[in-house]
């Protein structure tokens, strides 16, 4: 056997376990994803109304750049991210 013929039936085989195991992947049945760990997000909220209201910010998408509570809410989690107040301005 010459290099050729042995380059090239070491590339048929390398493509037929390609092929196999994405045949095998997508065969394959997962089990259900766990559920995201939410359970400390509602103790955050209870305790922070901050939190809840960012929340609620970020999943009204582009309409909360135009929503005043949004706005005062992004503008007080700045104050407490930098430690200082807005006042000086």
């Amino acid at each position: 056997m010459d290099g050729k013929t042995l380059a090239r039936i070491g590339a048929i085989v390398f493509v037929a376990v390609a092929i196999t195991a994405t045949v095998i992947q997508m065969t394959r049945k997962d089990a259900v994803p766990p559920a995201p760990a939410a359970s400390s997000a509602p103790t955050a909220d209870r305790q922070d109304p901050l939190s809840a209201e960012l929340t609620r910010c970020s999943q009204a998408g582009e309409a909360a750049t135009h929503d005043p509570a949004c706005l005062n809410a992004w503008a007080e989690n700045r104050r407490r991210f930098l430690g200082h107040s807005s006042e000086g301005r």
